[in-house]
């Protein structure tokens, strides 16, 4: 399976700049060498292949054909301290771009796309920080479309046949994540919310338990124990699967 170049450049903005690949180790660790090289925000690395595709706090990302495999570079100039919202803002945006489709996709926290509680893609977003501003970014995404998935994924293709071939998931996802980068955190929150699977899901913090109740506008997950509202960072717990 290959990517029709003049179809998709035909398909996406003119700012955008392609570099497509058969198969790479890492569509994300390609397009930093390409960054270091002089790439410009906009650049945009996709591959039909991953040999070693990552996902959060180091797990592999199965990558196998069918799947779209795609990079965005970005020049954010903001404080680390936000750097959970450039994947939220991803996220939200790719899945509120699907949903205009009528594709009913929802979110996991903080990172995951959704359909019927199962996973049908990932975000990993790297940084690169200079005197605490980060001044260049890499927003990776991993979307099932005919590849294999496990038990607890799904792909595209199967679910729902609107899309009909890869260069049009990735126009619409670097849509989406263009969407996404260019929406202000504060009126984000509200619709990523009515979007979060998580919503009223049951979890245990320590030894309390806990009820999901929204998150704040530094990306962190809000949850309500007992009188008590806290506060949960990205990574400090993991919501899983069924």
């Amino acid at each position: 399976m290959s990517l029709d170049r003049q179809k998709l450049e035909a398909l996406v903005a003119q700012n955008i700049t392609l570099h497509i690949y058969e198969t790479l180790p890492s569509t994300n660790q390609t397009l930093w060498k390409l960054i270091k090289q002089g790439a410009k925000p906009g650049s945009v690395v996709i591959a039909t292949q991953q040999t070693a595709g990552r996902g959060q706090r180091g797990h592999q990302w199965y990558s196998a054909i069918g799947g779209l495999y795609l990079s965005y570079a970005l020049a954010p100039n903001i404080p680390v301290s936000e750097s959970f919202q450039l994947t939220l803002r991803t996220a939200w945006g790719i899945a509120t771009t699907l949903q205009t489709l009528g594709i009913p996709v929802q979110l996991k926290w903080l990172n995951d796309l959704v359909i019927d509680g199962r996973k049908l893609g990932g975000i990993l977003t790297e940084t690169k920080v200079n005197q605490g501003i980060i001044t260049k970014a890499v927003v990776g995404v991993g979307i099932n479309w005919t590849n294999p998935v496990p038990e607890t994924g799904v792909n595209l293709s199967s679910f729902i046949n609107i899309i009909p071939d890869l260069e049009m998931l990735a126009a619409i996802t670097i849509q989406g994540i263009e969407t996404g980068i260019n929406k202000p955190i504060a009126s984000l929150i509200p619709s990523y919310e009515q979007l979060l699977l998580n919503i009223g899901q049951k979890v245990t913090v320590g030894d309390r338990p806990g009820v999901i109740i929204g998150i704040t506008d530094t990306c962190c997950l809000r949850v309500q124990i007992e009188d008590a509202e806290v506060h949960l960072k990205p990574g400090s717990i993991s919501l899983g699967y069924k």
